[in-house]
Parts: structure tokens; sequence; C-alpha cells
């Protein structure tokens, strides 16, 4: 007996890697930039829904803890990981504004919040952007396929062609895998 093996999720993968690969300057840009950013003392803030909120989570643990090599600490954090804020805000003001409110408590001028959405239309995120803009951060946004407003509220956006969910939080990954390693990059001097 043979097993029927399905690799359209393999193929789809590769078409979003390729046409992916031509976001790799602006990723290394943002991370040479956030560098110089949390190196003056910045913040990064970071969120998202479902997995796009476990993928914030993961960018944040690289830049506090470490991603490679050993190097200072930084402040990045993930919005959504304090659920008595998150659900007593949800409570009080309702989902769309759980990340704003957090946004407006912790951001400050020159800090960066970076939005990933598969979708690009999740009202909580865009309610993010307009707050963090309104405030002086820069926004920054991994989105699903263009065009969705994500991408178009964000200052800049790496938006992700790929037939499903799964294959553009795959790539968000490849992303913040790449961001990290420009970031410490610029932090420690070397190539990584």
């Amino acid at each position: 007996m043979t097993l029927a093996t399905d690799v359209s999720h393999c193929d789809d993968l590769i078409r979003a890697v390729a046409e992916f690969r031509r976001y790799a300057p602006l990723v290394r840009r943002w991370g040479f930039e956030l560098a110089g950013r949390l190196g003056a003392g910045g913040r990064l803030l970071v969120a998202g829904n479902g997995g796009s909120a476990a993928q914030a989570q993961h960018l944040t643990a690289e830049l506090v803890g470490r991603y490679r090599e050993d190097r200072p600490a930084f402040s990045a954090l993930s919005l959504h990981t304090d659920t008595s804020t998150t659900t007593a805000i949800a409570n009080d003001y309702g989902v769309r504004e759980i990340f704003a409110r957090q946004v407006a408590a912790h951001g400050r001028p020159g800090d960066v919040l970076m939005l990933l959405s598969t979708s690009g239309a999740s009202a909580n995120l865009l309610a993010a952007a307009s707050r963090a803009h309104g405030l002086g951060l820069t926004v920054w946004a991994l989105t699903g396929p263009p065009p969705n407003p994500l991408q178009s509220i964000a200052d800049e956006a790496v938006p992700v062609s790929g037939p499903t969910s799964a294959t553009v939080q795959e790539l968000h990954l490849v992303a913040v895998h790449m961001l990290c390693e420009y970031f410490d990059e610029a932090v420690t001097g070397e190539d990584t």
C-alpha cells in the first residue's frame, strides 16, 4: 500500500516565499531602525490575534531575551499577554479597544508598534494603529494578501500573498526571524 502525499501546502509556501523575498530589504531596514530606537531607550509594542499573537510574543521574547548570541535586553512588549488587562479592557470598553488602550498607556513618541494579522482587517489592530499614529508612534505591519486595511493604515507593511492563513503565518515567522537577525547585526556590528 502506498500513501498519497499531498504537497500542495509546500508548493503554496514556495510560491509565497518567492514573492516575499522582495520585502527582505524593508525587513532589514526595520531591524536596523529598531535597533537604533530601542538602543536609544524606545520600546517596541507588538500585537496580534490568535496565531498572530503567538508570533508577536515570539518576537518580543527574542528581543528581551536573545535571538542567537548574547547581547543586552531591549524593551519589547506583547500587548496580549496580560490577561487581566486585556479582559478588563474588553469588558469595559469592548474588544476593539484591547490594544489601542494599551498603546495609549505604554506608547511614547518615537516608539514602534508592530501589528501582525493574516487578514489585515482586525478591528482591534486597526484601532491600535490609529491610536499609535495619534501618539507619535511608528506603525509597521505584517499582513496577509494585499490590499488590506491594515496595510493601508500602517506607515510601512509587509503584505504576504499566501492562499491560506497558515502560509501567511509561516512567512510572518520568517519575517520575525529576519528582523531579529538584522536587529542583532545592527546592535553587535557583526554580520549574523
